[in-house]
């Protein structure tokens, strides 16, 4: 198989995944070795506490094309992806979710339109999180949807590939979930033309979920405000 002409940067945040990064890191090894030119990958250890930070250097040991970013202190999703992103040094940047809640082989199924877009963003054919996550997205993606004019069917889907040029020294200001927001509205800014594709969603095996607390949700809605007050203001 021809590979693709690009070269990738990979990342994913992981806060207290230990059982979960390394059959994730092992398979975009695979998947980016099977179809690239050029990739590097970066897993972001925010803050953990349960053996992810030994576990994210033992993979950067056993693999060279492996890089293991720790924060001492958990910053949230928003700053854990604020530090992949300007971590990242080849043309075409990767993020996904360390739960391994993704299949990253479906990564195959996103680069046939890097030809054509300069973004190409997965959602969730089935979304496999509980009724409580689910309703809360919706709602979510009803009001992005309203105040910033979106059409995206899956937000924040952690299964996106985009060219690395729109986000190079750009200071991204989110901590939280609206780091996703952020990106999108740099995308729009600039008018980059950006590709949707299905892909498959599993339930967590391991780990524990943290997304939905009271606490991220109120941090979510208040920086969603201030990125709103920024943009329009």
């Amino acid at each position: 198989m021809a590979k693709y002409p690009i070269q990738v940067s990979a990342f994913f945040p992981a806060h207290n995944e230990v059982d979960n990064i390394g059959p994730l890191t092992e398979k975009l090894v695979q998947v980016l070795s099977e179809n690239v030119d050029a990739f590097e990958i970066l897993i972001i250890d925010d803050g953990s506490t349960d053996g992810t930070h030994e576990k994210a250097d033992e993979l950067a040991r056993q693999y060279p094309q492996v890089r293991a970013i720790h924060h001492e202190v958990n910053r949230g999703y928003g700053g854990a992806v604020k530090t992949g992103i300007a971590s990242c040094s080849k043309d075409w940047i990767f993020f996904t979710d360390g739960d391994g809640q993704f299949d990253v082989g479906e990564l195959s199924l996103l680069f046939p339109h890097t030809a054509q877009y300069d973004a190409v963003v997965g959602y969730r054919l089935d979304r496999r999180d509980p009724i409580h996550r689910k309703l809360f997205a919706f709602c979510w993606g009803t009001l992005i949807r309203t105040l910033f004019g979106f059409r995206c069917r899956d937000l924040d889907c952690a299964f996106k590939l985009f060219k690395r040029q729109y986000f190079h020294e750009v200071a991204l200001k989110a901590e939280g979930a609206v780091i996703t927001v952020e990106l999108f509205s740099i995308l729009h800014r600039h008018h980059a033309k950006i590709q949707e594709v299905g892909v498959h969603h599993y339930p967590r095996t391991a780990g524990q979920q943290s997304g939905g607390s009271p606490k991220v949700i109120a941090r979510a809605f208040k920086e969603l405000l201030l990125l709103y007050s920024r943009l329009k203001g």
